[in-house]
Order: C-alpha cells, then sequence, then structure tokens
C-alpha cells in the first residue's frame, strides 16, 4: 500500500523485512526522479523528494515498482566485544523462555545482519542472517529516559548497539566500548545495511579505536568577527542542513525556520546555505573587526548600539559596536548572518547542530564566532521579514496544514480529533519536536507499530495520546503512530511557536494545487 507523507514523501508497506531490503537497495542504486533519501525499516520504505510534484510521481511509479536485480557488494564483517551485564539480561531471558547462558550463546553463536538505520546516528537495526533462529522479545512496558552508551539491547527479532546516550525501550543484554559512530572516519557509522556482524563474549572491556580517517582535515579560511557577550537561552550554528543519510541513521537538521535563514543571508549578500546563527531568548554580539549583520525571524526589538535596526536589514557593525537582539514578542526563533557566512567544523558536509544526535557544532555559550571571506556578489541589504505566524489572545498562534496519515486509521476519530481544538505547545518542546497539550486522541488499535521511517513534520501520537509535530532534529525511525503530516512548506510556521503558543490543523489533499 502506498501512502502520501506530507507533500514531499510517500510511504510503502511491504510483506516482510527481505523485501525492504531488496527495495531499498535497488532505490538506493537508481534513485527516481527527485528522491532525496530512502529509509527502510522493518516493514516499510520511505521516500523523501525535493518537491511536491516529484513525491506526486514517486507515489504512482511505486505503485508499479518491482525492484531489478541489485549487484551485491562484498560485506564487511564486523564484530562486537560485549561484556554480558545488561540490566535486562535475566528479564529477556525469561522472555526468550532460556537461562541467561542459553539467551547469551543463542545472541553470540550465529551471524547478525545489518538491517537499517535507526532514530540516531550509529543505531544499525541488526538481523538473524537466518530468520529461523530469530526470537521476538518484546519491548520493555515504560521505555527508560537515559539508556548508556554502548548499551546491547534486543527487541523484537532485532539487535542493536545505543551508540550514545539516549532514551530507549529495549531490553538491555550487555555493553560494549566498540564505537558505532566516528563522525571523522569513512564510513562514520560501524555497521552499515548488508554488513555481517557477530558479537562476542568477553569478560572485561577493552578499549577499541576505528582506522584512522581518510577524511582531509577540515582548514577552511576563516577570520574572528564576533565576540558572544550574551548568548540567551539557546545559541546554534545552523545551515540548510545534511540530507540524504537516512540510511545512517542521519536525520536532516538544519535551520529550524529556513526561510528567516535563507532572508538573513540575502540581506547581507551570502550564498543562501550559509551557516548562521539560530538563537531563542535574546543574543547580545560585539564585533571584532567591521561586519556586516542581518536579524530576521521572530519580532523582537534589534539595535545596534542602541539605535534601533529594522528585521532584515543589513548593517554594518563597526569595530566595537554591541548588536543587541531582544527576547521576542511574537514568534521563538532569531537568525543572524554574518557577511561570509559562519565557519565551523563540518560533519558530513553540513556545519548544521542536531540536537537529538549531537552531530555539529555544540551550542554557543560564548567565545569567538568566525566568519569566512565576503562573497563577491552585493548584499541585497534589505528583505522581507517571513516570519509567518500570528498574535492571537495575547500569544502567538499559527495554522499548519497537515495531509492525513500514513496511520491516521490507528485512531478512533483521526483527523477530526486532531483538527477540532486548538492545542497549546508544551515547555518540553525543543528543535526535536512540539509537544502539544490538549484532549489526547484515542487509539483504535492495540499493539505495537513496527519501527518506520518519518519525517519533519510528523504528528506522531505516543501512549498518552497527545500529539508531537517533530521538527528538524527529528529521528530517522519512529514506533508510534503518524496521524498526519504537516506540509514542508509549513514547518517554518511551526518552527517559531513557543512554549505556550498554541496551534491548530487544518487538513489538505496533498494534490490539491493549493498545498
Amino acid at each position: 500500500m502506498i501512502h502520501r507523507v506530507g507533500s514531499r514523501a510517500v510511504l510503502v508497506d511491504l510483506p516482510d523485512l527481505g523485501t525492504v531490503m531488496a527495495w531499498h537497495a535497488a532505490l538506493t542504486t537508481a534513485p527516481l526522479q527527485g528522491q532525496v533519501d530512502v529509509i527502510a525499516a522493518a516493514r516499510t520504505i520511505l521516500v523523501t523528494t525535493n518537491s511536491p510534484r516529484a513525491a506526486a510521481r514517486a507515489a504512482q511509479e511505486l505503485r508499479t515498482f518491482s525492484p531489478p536485480g541489485v549487484d551485491k557488494q562484498a560485506a564487511d564483517e564486523v564484530s562486537i566485544d560485549v561484556v554480558y551485564d545488561g540490566a535486562d539480561l535475566h528479564v529477556a531471558a525469561e522472555l526468550a523462555g532460556m537461562s541467561p547462558a542459553a539467551l547469551i550463546d543463542w545472541h553470540t553463536s550465529q551471524q547478525w545482519r545489518g538491517a537499517f538505520g535507526g532514530f540516531a546516528p550509529g543505531f544499525t537495526y541488526c538481523v538473524p542472517a537466518d530468520p529461523a533462529r530469530a526470537l521476538d522479545i518484546p519491548r520493555r512496558e515504560s521505555p527508560r529516559t537515559e539508556v548508556p552508551a554502548g548499551a546491547v539491547g534486543l527487541a523484537g527479532d532485532f539487535s542493536a548497539v545505543y551508540p550514545r546516550q539516549s532514551p530507549g525501550g529495549w531490553q538491555l543484554i550487555g555493553t560494549t566500548v566498540t564505537p558505532m559512530w566516528d563522525s571523522s572516519a569513512q564510513p562514520p557509522a560501524l555497521i552499515a545495511p548488508g554488513d555481517s556482524v557477530h558479537y562476542r563474549a568477553v569478560r572485561e572491556h577493552v578499549t577499541l579505536s576505528r582506522a584512522e580517517s581518510a577524511a582531509a582535515d577540515f582548514s577552511a579560511p576563516a577570520r574572528p568577527v564576533l565576540q558572544v557577550a550574551d548568548p540567551g537561552l539557546l545559541t546554534l550554528v545552523q545551515d540548510l542542513g545534511r540530507p540524504g543519510h537516512g540510511n545512517l541513521g542521519v536525520t536532516e537538521s538544519g535551520a529550524a525556520d529556513r526561510a528567516s535563514a535563507r532572508a538573513a543571508n540575502a540581506a547581507v549578500g551570502n550564498p543562501s546555505g550559509a551557516a548562521v546563527l539560530e538563537n531563542i531568548g535574546g543574543l547580545e554580539l560585539t564585533a571584532l573587526v567591521d561586519t556586516v549583520v542581518a536579524v530576521t525571524g521572530a519580532r523582537s526589538a534589534v539595535t545596534v548600539e542602541d539605535r534601533p535596526v529594522e528585521l532584515g536589514n543589513a548593517v554594518l557593525l563597526s569595530s566595537g559596536d554591541t548588536l543587541h537582539v531582544e527576547a521576542p514578542s511574537l514568534g521563538l526563533r532569531s537568525y543572524v548572518a554574518v557577511r561570509g557566512g559562519l565557519v565551523d567544523t563540518p560533519v558530513l558536509g553540513s556545519q548544521a547542530t542536531d540536537v537529538l544526535s549531537g552531530l555539529g557544532p555544540r551550542a554557543i555559550t560564548g567565545g569567538v564566532v568566525s566568519a569566512g571571506p565576503a562573497p563577491r556578489g552585493a548584499a541585497a541589504t534589505r528583505v522581507s521579514n517571513p516570519l509567518r505566524v500570528t498574535e492571537r489572545e495575547g500569544t502567538t498562534h499559527a495554522e499548519l496544514r497537515c495531509v492525513p496519515g500514513p496511520r491516521e486509521d490507528w485512531f478512533l476519530a483521526g483527523m477530526e480529533a486532531l483538527t477540532r481544538q486548538v492545542w497549546q505547545v508544551s515547555g518540553q518542546s525543543n528543535r526535536v519536536g512540539l509537544r502539544l497539550e490538549g484532549e489526547p486522541l484515542e487509539r483504535g488499535r492495540t499493539g505495537e507499530l513496527a519501527s518506520e521511517g518519518i519525517v519533519a513534520g510528523s504528528v506522531q501520537i505516543p501512549a498518552n495520546g497527545l500529539p508531537v509535530v517533530f521538527l528538524r532534529d527529528h529521528p530517522v525511525t519512529g514506533g508510534y503512530p503518524v496521524v498526519a503530516t504537516v506540509l514542508a512548506e509549513d514547518l517554518d510556521i511551526a518552527a517559531q511557536l513557543p512554549p505556550g503558543g498554541t496551534v491548530s490543523f487544518l487538513p489538505v489533499d496533498p494534490e490539491s494545487r493549493d498545498t
């Protein structure tokens, strides 16, 4: 079955993991026109595209798609040393009807195969090479809020290693110090789909290191331009992200409000994808050299040495001048572009900070930021600020267009339950997603959904029935049903909703010219 996912993606239900892997190999080898990424999961393939037209074309082509034979590349052999000291070892053994020793023998005596990337960089779902030897281990009823890096877990018929500390509901049977992800290595993920994996029981950990990176050292020219006097609540370096790495468990990330980031760059004459500062809660910067900057995004008072500056206007900071961006009165995120673009160490070709995976530069807490050489093109000097939220009853409000599904049928009232009320944004929201408060949606179907690919804009409904609208730093896959998907064209609006703000949803047809 083919499901439209928002305006730029398509989800395909497939009968089994073998079929999924065949489709993934074929679509990776010969991408569809406009294809950005293809994400394999347990029983689905998610194809993301660069436009609504490409998504519509992909939906049509995939209805009759049959993967041709794909030449198999030689699989890497990966060995992972494990101390079987996991907190759930005895529970998992009992669920499998085995002794702990027998479960360890089962885990180490067979060949595993990398199947697909998971919710974090380096998290690769592995399955038994011999399906007859698979077990079905239920997830924990209550997921842990923190699973340590290196934890080895079981869930369903999968085994995997958590590459970094994160929440998780898998049964933990052991630990390893084998690094699953190294941004400086090529490839950065230790296990790729198709690789052969063996777990080996050891009594103690011996620290291992990945092979020396073949990547060149980053040496882009940079010049210190701004001193961060006050970073506000959160200041990050963001560009337009790192698309196309879903098979590594890496989401696209990038500026939460891309229109504002592009507008700020246009004002100072930068390419649209140049790195900028993304700020929440106000910001104070002092120029170290004569520098041209522009501020866009949330409605905030901006001054240079107490002189007001309009949003979207390029302004020259003389050495020693201070730029002050007040906390917003409408919206949430402000963007500061510097002529020449910010310069930091890229990961997978992007300087974006991904708060879920930890990829990219750390949050800026002070110090100096650097920019590259000024571009040759002229600055626009003034652009229209693209903020599209409104004020309603003293708070920020937005209406988000969304496409029903792909799992609307998991809920009793589906879209009607989502669209009939105005939701409030929780204080637990961040760049990963907007957590909403209101009347919970009621499930009409029991059981677990097999993990499947998700996109920015997916409106996922966890067990408590309260929606989470995923933003730019969303996980690559998720195990809760998605009732609807916000249009990619409205994600910039969602990014400007602060805690306490309100949001309503408007269902649309993805084939409509109005989307």
